[in-house]
């Protein structure tokens, strides 16, 4: 298991959302690469950034930001929010992005996100986001029909560099992850591929990552808690590589 601190850019800064509400926003820092840099001394080797204003507009807002992190030269970078042409894929690609994250585009035209996973092969990420067991898209700001594991069995035979499961009423509550619907989407796709499974939403302390390691998770994002300091990244980091050696 590995571990993925994140950054929420809105307007330039680092920011939170509680529960994926745009009124509900707490701001961390103004400096975004001041923060990347912070997690680089804590030991970070990979960095989960989300555009916020990118993915309630349909397109990449932030990208001076994220150039300038990725600039760094010193994190593997995962984005997402607003990419929803093959356009705003390589503009960030060609950047220097490791993988780019995809929910609302795969939920509205699948067919186009198949074709972009085996164009950008293990380049693309689906972002799996979900209240109950409902996918949320738009920024969070629509509830569609689709059922979340209806999605993930779909997306499962596509050459993916992950899925990403976040439950978005835990999100940035410090209320713990769900543990039972992440174990859920682990265990269905499971049963009928082998893409790794990634969780984000609600992680709390050192106990939720390793208790989601033993579900299966490849890795763990962690956004309000490393912020709030209930955990200190380089402790995570260490949790993580001892549960790896076990």
């Amino acid at each position: 298991m590995y571990i993925i601190p994140a950054i929420d850019l809105r307007e330039g800064k680092c920011v939170r959302l509680i529960q994926g509400d745009y009124s509900r926003q707490i701001v961390y820092e103004d400096d975004p690469v001041k923060q990347a840099e912070q997690f680089i001394s804590d030991g970070a080797d990979w960095l989960h950034i989300v555009d916020l204003d990118g993915a309630k507009l349909g397109t990449p807002v932030n990208t001076d930001s994220i150039s300038a992190i990725v600039a760094l030269g010193k994190l593997k970078i995962e984005v997402g929010g607003g990419l929803r042409d093959e356009t705003s894929i390589k503009q960030l690609l060609d950047m220097g992005i490791e993988r780019v994250i995809i929910g609302t585009k795969a939920v509205s035209d699948f067919t186009w996100f198949s074709q972009m996973a085996e164009k950008f092969e293990g380049r693309i990420a689906l972002g799996l986001d979900a209240r109950e067991w409902v996918i949320a898209t738009d920024g969070w700001t629509i509830d569609r029909s689709k059922h979340l594991l209806e999605l993930a069995v779909q997306a499962v035979k596509l050459p993916l560099a992950a899925i990403i499961y976040t439950d978005i009423s835990r999100d940035g509550t410090l209320a713990g992850p769900n543990f039972e619907r992440i174990e859920a989407v682990v265990q269905t796709v499971k049963k009928v591929g082998s893409v790794p499974i990634i969780a984000s939403g609600g992680i709390t302390h050192i106990d939720d990552i390793k208790k989601l390691a033993r579900l299966g998770t490849e890795a763990v994002i962690i956004g309000r808690a490393l912020y709030e300091g209930t955990i200190k990244l380089s402790d995570a980091i260490s949790a993580a590589g001892s549960i790896k050696d076990a």
